[in-house]
């Protein structure tokens, strides 16, 4: 397992080992007492599992505040994604700021997006898989989110806004700096 911290040193992109033959392959994606080691620690408490049909879906940016705030392990298991981290500890050097990276079924890597993190990822293939642990369970009255395209954040997206996929909830998100304090 290759662990690389990312420009946020917090965030971490995990490449697994896989170990293939005729028949295919096996990997370790998570293993408790290597990724502990690592700084990445459950407890997980929840397995999601979001299909995304075209490109260009966008999700985010979320988290969960309180706690059930959560860190997130997310995998591609089909297609690919830009994953994006925008750190949103108020106090933190890095505030404000965001990391990304590519995560696909291709390039078998995962991005450990710990508490403190907004959260949010863009398909760049149709019929896209995304897996992900989390620390924390669901909680509707904890759900906060930051709308996607904050002009202060400023966040690449590899993607053309124009074709850019919004659920109705994401579209009405707040800026960062409209946001209550979330960490």
């Amino acid at each position: 397992m290759k662990v690389e911290p990312l420009e946020i040193q917090d965030v971490k992109l995990i490449t697994p080992s896989k170990f293939g033959d005729s028949r295919g392959f096996f990997s370790e994606t998570w293993n408790g007492k290597r990724f502990a080691a690592a700084g990445i620690e459950g407890p997980f408490l929840q397995d999601n599992h979001a299909f995304s049909a075209q490109r260009g879906v966008l999700r985010g940016l979320h988290c969960q505040v309180g706690p059930n705030a959560q860190g997130k392990l997310v995998r591609v298991v089909r297609g690919a994604i830009w994953d994006v981290a925008v750190d949103a500890r108020r106090g933190s050097p890095t505030f404000g700021r965001w990391v990304g990276a590519e995560i696909s079924a291709a390039n078998w890597r995962q991005i450990w997006v710990p508490v403190g993190f907004l959260h949010g990822y863009v398909t760049l293939e149709p019929d896209t898989e995304v897996i992900y642990k989390v620390t924390g369970e669901y909680d509707k009255a904890a759900e906060r989110g930051v709308i996607w395209n904050d002009p202060t954040i400023g966040i690449d997206w590899p993607i053309d806004p124009a074709i850019v996929i919004l659920s109705e909830k994401d579209t009405v998100l707040p800026t960062l700096a409209a946001s209550l304090d979330l960490f």
